[in-house]
């Protein structure tokens, strides 16, 4: 497996957790948890934005 499929692979399990996350918030009957499961979906949204935007470049970190 080359560098890009695994780092498209790990974007695709990023979104999906993200899913399940905005999933469970939508079950919590807390407010305090579902606003904590919603804002960690967000994080992992963003996260998986910057990994895929990262995974289409051929980027040198040395230059």
């Amino acid at each position: 497996m080359s560098v890009p499929d695994k780092s498209q692979g790990r974007v695709r399990q990023l979104r999906e957790k993200a899913l399940e996350l905005d999933q469970a918030a939508e079950r919590a009957s807390d407010p305090e948890q579902r606003q904590r499961l919603k804002d960690k979906a967000r994080r992992l949204r963003e996260q998986s934005e910057q990994e895929s935007g990262l995974a289409g470049r051929d980027i040198d970190p040395m230059v």
